[in-house]
């Protein structure tokens, strides 16, 4: 039959000028007809589920931005990682279905950030350069093209896992189902990260936690309840709205549940309504995950209601309308897995050293009141504190107490409730998300389970972290690889901050007010490092200035100002090359004329030499080129 006959006929007027007919054909056997192919087949209930069993050394659960951190480095480290996300796109509530701002040590006392690098900065960095327009849509497939980019990662979404098969208190697989193929999917590893907020497959192994609220004597919290309580902090509903520059008439759907302006709280202000409010959420003392929906069902309701009352009450909403609400509450507590140390208020107030620190954290005591919106003439939080500057979380909050080969990173970890209403921001999250992601990787490496890391490597993880960029409060490195540390001078062009010197003294940012970088005087400077000795080479790592003190996330009314930029960092370098000294004569190895990193690193076959030059030519924006450490490695 012809093409055009065929669209005239349309598909049953295809299969009937066939020459055997539809009614002969046994099921299964397959009809053909030039480019039209037609199975007849009959299946039953039984044999309808599609399965499918993948085997993989790290496997991460759940693709919030904890998630992707430690999976992301899991795989950088070596190890082969697959990260299981439940929703059709990673970054939980930074991304376009809930749109909660990536804050973490955002605002210290101060007034000023203590920003979190490593790959959580290189995350934001990406969204910088390819989504100047901030459009939170296309931020979901920043994250997907950043996570998807690295090697040695697979990432499955729509997939929830919501089983784990355990052996000797060690997890051996999770059993997962992958809703848009119908499949039900059989993950095997040896570390098992559990990084989704409830913690399902956590709990499921037997992982050991707690919910609600600690009471003041068990910890000394002093802004704990008296006694222990179910309370837990309960998930919100944003909206947004437009300015359409004319009068939006607005109309309440039937579910709306009307504000309760009369009993609210002072605090419960709608000056600011344009990106929704922060505190239209329901809180529980009971099942905070079983009652999800029904939650979920009232925050519709409320949501509505406030937008009601705004459109009704104030006058600058005349020309407004919503934009965008969202449909998946954002949530912020349920499960906390014990570890073999619980942290906890007098922790962070005290700012206590751990040994075994790996992130750290600084947004605000910050505990929601119980009930949420329902709990109206309460203020909505009671932000009970701010932090001087940032404290420290320890390893061992980050893996269980009970199922040997289980770490956890987020809003799930080791902790009280006091405790998580600072630490659940998703910068601080991230710093966790690193952490476990490259102690799993070292537990791949060394052939051990990750309570061995705190017993026998945690120097080895620290280093590692650092090495990568991230910030460890009170642990500057020491890392007796490090070549640049054994050069006998080191010095610089020229200088206005700081000193040549200070590259290589363990620190990459300047801490409170010590000063640990050097800043050139202008552009097309160079720093020099030389030994008295030849030396094997083959790796340079320059971490550049980000402006630490200043945000670098994705706001939803694109602040600029001394505390937030909107744009790439302007202090960043873009361009620079690196010169080895060979024979008395210098040879330029490598080059990168359009940096989007604060941590730059240059590989290249081994050499022999006695000295290295960084030229450094170009920023995005500052008259004066500021670096903050500089390493050498033989491999």
């Amino acid at each position: 039959m012809k093409r055009r006959d065929f669209f005239k006929k349309g598909v049953q007027g295809a299969v009937a000028a066939t020459i055997l007919p539809v009614s002969s054909m046994a099921a299964g056997e397959i009809l053909n007809e030039g480019h039209l192919e037609i199975k007849k087949e009959e299946r039953s209930g039984a044999n309808i589920i599609r399965k499918k069993t993948l085997e993989y050394e790290v496997v991460v659960v759940g693709g919030g931005v904890a998630g992707v951190c430690a999976a992301v480095s899991a795989a950088r480290n070596g190890a082969k990682t697959i990260l299981v996300q439940d929703r059709p796109v990673l970054g939980g509530n930074a991304s376009s279905e809930i749109r909660v701002h990536l804050n973490g040590v955002t605002h210290l006392k101060d007034g000023r950030p203590e920003r979190e690098t490593g790959v959580v900065e290189e995350i934001l960095l990406h969204n910088r350069f390819h989504n100047p327009q901030e459009s939170y849509p296309v931020w979901d497939h920043i994250l997907y093209d950043y996570v998807t980019a690295t090697p040695n990662l697979k990432v499955i979404l729509n997939t929830s896992a919501i089983e784990a098969t355990t052996k000797n208190d060690k997890i051996t697989s999770v059993r997962c189902w992958q809703l848009t193929t119908e499949t039900e999917i059989t993950i095997n590893g040896e570390i098992f990260i559990d990084c989704s907020g409830d913690g399902l497959m956590a709990a499921t192994a037997g992982a050991l936690f707690r919910s609600g609220r600690e009471g003041k004597a068990e910890f000394n919290e002093k802004y704990a309840p008296d006694e222990p309580d179910g309370w837990k902090m309960g998930a919100t509903i944003l909206l947004s709205c437009k300015d359409m520059g004319k009068p939006m008439p607005y109309e309440a759907p039937h579910f709306t549940i009307p504000y309760d302006y009369k009993n609210a709280h002072k605090h419960r202000k709608l000056k600011h309504f344009t990106e929704g409010v922060w505190w239209v959420e329901v809180g529980s003392d009971k099942d905070i995950i079983g009652e999800f929906e029904e939650n979920r069902e009232k925050l519709m309701g409320y949501a509505y209601g406030v937008w009601d009352y705004i459109k009704k009450t104030n006058p600058k909403a005349e020309n407004y309308a919503l934009d965008w609400v969202c449909s998946l509450p954002g949530k912020r507590e349920s499960r906390r897995f014990l570890g073999d140390y619980i942290l906890s208020e007098p922790d962070m107030l005290g700012y206590k050293h751990f040994k075994d620190a790996v992130g750290y954290g600084g947004w605000s005591l910050d505990e929601h009141n119980p009930g949420g919106i329902e709990n109206i003439g309460e203020p909505p939080s009671y932000f009970h504190e701010r932090f001087v500057r940032v404290y420290e979380i320890p390893y061992r909050s980050l893996y269980s107490k009970n199922i040997k080969n289980l770490l956890f990173a987020g809003r799930n970890i080791s902790q009280t409730h006091i405790a998580l209403s600072s630490t659940r921001l998703q910068g601080t999250c991230a710093t966790m998300g690193q952490a476990v992601g490259t102690a799993a990787a070292l537990c791949i490496d060394k052939g051990v389970l990750p309570r061995k890391i705190y017993t026998k490597h945690i120097n080895q993880l620290q280093e590692q972290l650092l090495r990568d960029d991230a910030y460890i409060p009170n642990r500057p490195s020491k890392d007796d690889k490090d070549l640049a540390k054994k050069a006998s001078v080191i010095f610089a062009s020229s200088t206005t901050s700081g000193n040549a010197k200070l590259l290589i003294d363990g620190y990459s940012r300047d801490v409170e007010d010590n000063i640990h970088h050097w800043q050139s005087e202008g552009l097309h400077a160079n720093v020099q490092l030389e030994w008295d000795k030849p030396i094997k080479l083959s790796n340079v790592m320059v971490k550049c200035d980000t402006n630490t003190r200043r945000n670098l996330l994705m706001r939803k009314d694109s602040r600029n100002d001394g505390k937030f930029t909107n744009t790439v960092p302007v202090e960043m370098l873009k361009s620079l090359d690196l010169e080895v000294r060979v024979n008395g004569k210098w040879v330029k190895v490598a080059e990168n004329t359009s940096n989007r990193k604060r941590l730059i690193q240059f590989s290249f076959d081994t050499i022999k030499t006695t000295a290295i030059r960084l030229n450094l030519k170009e920023t995005y924006g500052v008259a004066n080129i500021r670096l903050y450490e500089v390493r050498c490695y033989e491999a």
